[in-house]
């Protein structure tokens, strides 16, 4: 489903040029979950806003389905994040002043559903995250699990092929962080959304399908 050829990024600084990634090659299956380990700076965090269309690489392919995506303009190429590609970060940007069902619901209203769907959408999925007591709290209303969850029911919201996920459970006690690799897993297994997360935690890479590590710009295997 996801195929990278030769990618490369690269950042200018001052008179220096930083490669980032470095030639890399890599095949993700539909369906399948996938831990991208490494140390801080080794570019993960870079990979998977490039696998999720946020940036372009310096050069290199990324194919879906066998379609180079970096060859549509960006009106293109939004359009096809928004409805194929669900995001969940460390840090969950929720709006402070929206409800859980108003976070939850915004990428669809953006993408022109209807606020009625929308919301019949949205409380069907927080339910699914248990948080169908909820819609109506604020963030500063919850705890950090439960804002979490939020940020994983808002990325859900359009239905998405896959879900990329930077460090989901950063923040987040032991046993809090157990439940939400729960949901993300479960998503995976009962739906077969592809997915990828970018993690320092062991074990919770050790639940997932496939790791790889990424170390000086490029791919290796792990154990």
């Amino acid at each position: 489903m996801i195929k990278i050829r030769n990618l490369s990024k690269s950042f200018i600084k001052g008179d220096n040029k930083i490669e980032v990634l470095k030639g890399l090659d890599l095949d993700i299956a539909k369906g399948e979950s996938l831990a991208i380990l490494g140390v801080s700076g080794a570019g993960k965090s870079t990979l998977i806003h490039i696998l999720g269309t946020l940036d372009r690489p310096t050069y290199g392919d990324l194919l879906f389905d066998d379609v180079s995506v970096f060859n549509w303009d960006e009106k293109k190429l939004a359009a096809f994040r928004n409805k194929k590609i669900g995001f969940v970060f460390q840090f969950n940007n929720l709006l402070p002043e929206f409800s859980c069902l108003e976070n939850t619901i915004m990428p669809a209203l953006i993408n022109g559903i209807s606020k009625r769907e929308a919301k019949e959408k949205g409380q069907i999925i927080l339910n699914q995250v248990g948080l169908g007591h909820r819609l109506t709290h604020k963030p500063g209303e919850l705890s950090g699990g439960e804002q979490q969850r939020v940020a994983v029911a808002r990325a859900l919201i359009m239905e998405p092929e896959i879900l990329l996920a930077d460090e989901p459970t950063g923040n987040l006690d032991t046993e809090t962080g157990h439940k939400i690799e729960d949901i993300l897993l479960n998503l995976n297994e009962t739906k077969n959304i592809t997915l990828v997360i970018v993690t320092h935690n062991q074990s919770l890479a050790k639940r997932l399908s496939r790791n790889i590590g990424l170390r000086d710009g490029r791919i290796y295997p792990c154990e």
